[in-house]
C-alpha cells in the first residue's frame, strides 16, 4: 500500500497540564501522522489555555515520538523522521477574553484552528444548540478577519447554520468544519447541512467527518458509519473537500461518568443514547483501507486521509514572526 499522511484534525486530551501525551502515539503509522489537539473550549479561562499550551509544548518537545510543528514543512520533516507532528486547536473563541490580539498570541504557541462558538451563543455568534440563530456578530466578523490575517484556520464546527454560512461569506481564506457529520444523512443539531458543506467547499475548505457515534448515527462509532458520511460528502462536494477528524476524547470514560452524574450539564441531543461512543485512533487508522476496499482511487484516499487538510494548511498558515 502507498504511504499516505493521516491528518487527525481534532482530538481531545484531558484538559489538565498533567495529561498523558503518550496517548498521541496511538496515531503512529508508516505514512506519518499529524494530530491537532484541543486546548480548551467555552468553559475554560485564558489562563488555563496558556498554561496547557506552555506545558504541553514542553512535553511534546521532550517526547521521543512527537514533534511540535509550526508549518507544513515541519510535518513533512516529522514524517521523514518517524515522528508524529503535533499542533493545537481551540473549540471556542471565549478564551480570547474579547481581545483580538490574542489570536496571534495563541497562534504563535501552536493554535492553528479555532471555532468562533461552541454550541451556544457567545460574543462571536450563535451555536448549533441555540433556539434562535442570529449568525455571526460584528465582533465575530472582526475575529474572522483577524484569523485570516494571522494565518489561523476558521472552523465552523459547533456553530449554528447561519453562523457557519456567515463564516464562509466573510473569510478570505479556506475555512473548515474540522469535525462535523452530514445532517442529510443523520439528523442531529451538531451535523451540518448540505448548504453549509457547499459554502465551505466554495472557500476551498474541507469538511472533516467525525467519529462521534451520536453524530454518525444512533451512537454508531464504527468505521462503516464514518465511511457512509464520507461517501455522502464526497458525492455532494467532491473528494478534494472531505477529510477526517475523530474528536476522540482520551478521557472518554470520565466524560461519560460526568454525563451520567450531572446530565443537566450536557444538551439532551448528546445524552439521548446513553454513554457516548467515539472512534478510537486504532479504528481511524482503518478508514484508509475501508475507502480503498470501496473502490476509491488512491489519490482520493490520500486527500481524504490527510492531503486535503494539508492543502488548507499550506494556503492559510503563515510563518511565525
Amino acid at each position: 500500500m502507498d504511504q499516505r499522511l493521516l491528518w487527525e484534525q481534532h482530538c481531545c486530551l484531558p484538559l489538565v497540564p498533567t495529561a498523558d501525551l503518550d496517548e498521541l502515539t496511538r496515531y503512529a503509522r508508516p505514512g506519518g501522522a499529524y494530530v491537532s489537539v484541543n486546548v480548551g473550549f467555552s468553559p475554560h479561562s485564558t489562563e488555563l489555555v496558556f498554561e496547557l499550551l506552555h506545558t504541553w509544548r514542553r512535553g511534546v518537545t521532550a517526547h521521543d515520538q512527537l514533534t511540535l510543528v509550526d508549518g507544513v514543512a515541519d510535518i513533512d520533516a516529522a514524517t521523514r523522521a518517524g515522528q508524529i507532528g503535533v499542533a493545537f486547536d481551540l473549540e471556542d473563541s471565549g478564551p480570547l477574553g474579547g481581545r483580538l490580539e490574542r489570536v496571534k498570541e495563541f497562534y504563535d504557541l501552536g493554535v492553528r484552528t479555532m471555532l468562533p462558538t461552541y454550541n451556544l451563543r457567545n460574543a462571536a455568534g450563535s451555536g448549533c444548540m441555540d433556539e434562535f440563530d442570529g449568525g455571526l456578530t460584528a465582533y465575530g466578523q472582526d475575529l474572522v478577519r483577524e484569523m485570516n490575517a494571522v494565518g489561523m484556520v476558521v472552523d465552523g464546527s459547533h456553530c449554528s447554520i447561519r453562523t457557519g454560512l456567515d463564516l464562509a461569506s466573510v473569510t478570505q481564506a479556506p475555512m473548515v468544519y474540522s469535525h462535523s457529520c452530514m445532517r442529510a444523512l443523520w439528523e442531529h443539531e451538531r451535523n451540518i447541512t448540505d448548504d453549509q458543506a457547499r459554502a465551505c467547499a466554495e472557500t476551498g475548505g474541507v469538511v472533516g467527518i467525525t467519529g462521534v457515534g451520536v453524530f454518525l448515527g444512533p451512537n454508531d462509532a464504527s468505521v462503516e458509519a464514518m465511511v457512509r458520511h464520507i461517501d455522502y460528502a464526497v458525492e455532494l462536494i467532491g473528494p478534494d473537500h472531505v477529510g477526517v477528524a475523530s474528536d476522540y476524547s482520551f478521557d472518554l470514560e470520565d466524560l461519560n461518568r460526568e454525563m451520567a452524574t450531572n446530565p443537566e450539564l450536557f444538551p439532551e441531543p448528546y445524552r439521548r443514547y446513553g454513554p457516548i461512543k467515539i472512534m478510537p485512533p486504532e479504528d481511524l487508522l482503518r478508514v484508509e483501507q475501508a475507502l480503498l476496499d470501496r473502490g476509491y482511487p488512491g489519490e482520493a484516499v490520500a486527500g481524504i486521509l490527510g492531503g486535503n487538510f494539508r492543502r488548507v494548511a499550506e494556503q492559510v498558515w503563515k510563518p511565525i514572526g
